[in-house]
C-alpha cells in the first residue's frame, strides 16, 4: 500500500448541492444479487456523484472498494496493483500476495496472478469493487484480464464500473444472463422533479414552472448544464431572457464542452464534427455526401458509418433517433457549441457543405 496514491482509493464525498435520485439508487441495488453495473454516459452526467451518494445513503461505504483511474492505470501491473490496494479497504488481507508477486521483476502470468487473486476473494465479506472513469483505460491487455475476471467474478464481489464510454466486455452476454444492471444517458438525465427539485430548493432560484421546463428541455437534462446554468442564474431578475438565450456558446458550457469533449478527441473525429454540425439530423449516407471531397480536398475518414459508431459508442453527446442506429442527432448544447466553431474555422466551406446537404435531400 505505501507504493499506492492512497487518494485513489476513496470515495468523493458527497455533495452539498445532491439531489437524491432514490429512483437511480433502487436500480444499483440490484447489482447485490448481479456481477456487473455498468454506469455509461457522457462526460457531466453526474455518474461519479451518483454512486458516491448512493454508497451513503445506503451505507454500503464500508463494504465499497473505491478505484478512481487514470491514463498511467492502463499498464497490467499498475491496474491490479491498484485493484488490489482498493480490495485491501474493505478486508486488509485481500490478495496478501499479489501486490508483492505484480512488484517482482517477473511476475506470473496474468491469467496465474487473477486465478490465486480470484480464490482468495471468495472468502471476502459480501463487497462493491467501483472502478470510475474506466474510459481512460486504453490497453487491451487491461480489459482482457478484467475480462477474465469478471467472467470468474467470486460470489462475495460485485464490480460497477462508470465510464463515458461502453468498456470492451462481455456486456451482450451478461445481459443476457440476467447478471448486468445498466444506466445510460436516458436514465441519468434530470427528469422534470429532479429538475425543479434541483433549481429551486438546492439552488434557490424560485423559477416558476414555465421557466423550469424550458431549462429542461434546453439542457436535455444534463446535469452539468443544469448547474452551469443555474450559476449563472443567481441574483439575476431577467431568468426568462437568459433561458431563452442559453446555448452551447455560454462561457461555462462553452469552456466545458471544449475542454471535457471536443479537444480530448483527434484532429480527425473534431474535422467530422464541426462539418457534420450543419445537419439537424444525421445517418451515415447523407454524412458522406456532405463530406465528399474532390481531389483539392481532404479525406477525412473511410466511412460515415464506422465514425457514427465510434460517437454512439463513445457517448459523443450523439442521441439516436431510432432502434437501429441508423439516424442520430447531437445533444442541443453540444450542437451550438459546434455550429459555433465551423462558423470561425469552417466559415469558407459552409456553404458548399449546405449544398451537399440539400442535394442528398432532394435524391433522396
Amino acid at each position: 500500500m505505501s507504493q499506492l496514491l492512497k487518494a485513489k482509493l476513496y470515495s468523493p464525498p458527497t455533495r452539498p448541492e445532491l439531489v437524491t435520485r432514490e429512483r437511480l439508487f433502487v436500480h444499483l441495488d440490484g447489482v447485490l444479487q448481479r456481477k456487473l453495473a455498468l454506469l455509461s454516459a457522457p462526460a457531466g452526467f453526474g455518474k461519479t456523484t451518483l454512486l458516491s451518494a448512493w454508497l451513503h445513503v445506503r451505507n454500503l461505504g464500508a463494504r465499497a472498494a473505491w478505484l478512481s483511474l487514470d491514463e498511467r492505470d492502463s499498464d497490467p501491473r499498475r491496474f491490479w496493483s491498484y485493484v488490489t490496494g482498493a480490495l485491501q479497504t474493505v478486508d486488509a488481507n485481500a490478495g496478501a500476495g499479489i501486490l508483492d508477486a505484480l512488484a517482482a521483476p517477473n511476475p506470473p502470468a496474468f491469467p496465474e496472478l487473477l486465478t490465486e487473486l480470484i480464490n482468495d476473494l471468495e472468502a471476502l465479506p459480501n463487497t462493491l469493487l467501483i472502478l470510475d472513469d474506466y474510459h481512460l483505460i486504453q490497453a487491451a491487455p487491461v480489459h482482457d484480464s478484467l475480462a477474465f475476471f469478471l467472467d470468474y467474478l467470486p460470489k462475495p464481489l460485485h464490480l460497477v464500473i462508470a465510464s463515458r464510454t461502453n468498456p470492451p466486455l462481455p456486456l451482450s452476454r451478461l445481459r443476457g444472463r440476467g447478471q448486468l444492471v445498466e444506466l445510460r444517458q436516458a436514465d441519468l438525465q434530470f427528469t422534470r422533479e429532479e429538475t425543479e427539485r434541483f433549481l429551486n430548493q438546492i439552488m434557490d432560484l424560485h423559477l416558476p414552472p414555465d421557466i423550469i421546463d424550458k431549462l429542461r428541455n434546453r439542457t436535455e437534462g444534463w446535469v452539468t448544464g443544469l448547474q452551469m446554468a443555474a450559476l449563472s442564474l443567481r441574483g439575476r431578475d431577467d431568468a426568462a431572457d437568459f433561458v431563452a438565450d442559453f446555448a452551447g456558446t455560454h462561457r461555462y458550457i462553452l469552456d466545458y464542452l471544449v475542454e471535457e469533449v471536443l479537444e480530448r478527441e483527434s484532429a480527425k473525429v473534431q474535422r467530422f464534427l464541426l462539418r457534420t454540425a450543419i445537419l439537424e439530423r444525421l445517418c451515415a449516407p447523407l454524412c458522406d455526401a456532405v463530406l465528399a471531397g474532390g481531389p483539392e480536398e481532404e479525406i477525412i475518414h473511410s466511412s460515415s458509418q464506422e465514425m457514427l459508431a465510434y460517437l454512439d459508442r463513445a457517448h459523443l453527446f450523439v442521441v439516436p433517433l431510432d432502434d437501429q442506429r441508423q439516424w442520430y442527432r447531437y445533444h442541443r448544447l453540444f450542437a451550438d457549441l459546434l455550429r459555433a466553431r465551423a462558423a470561425l474555422q469552417e466559415e469558407a466551406r459552409l456553404p458548399l457543405l449546405h449544398r451537399r446537404a440539400s442535394v442528398w435531400y432532394e435524391q433522396a
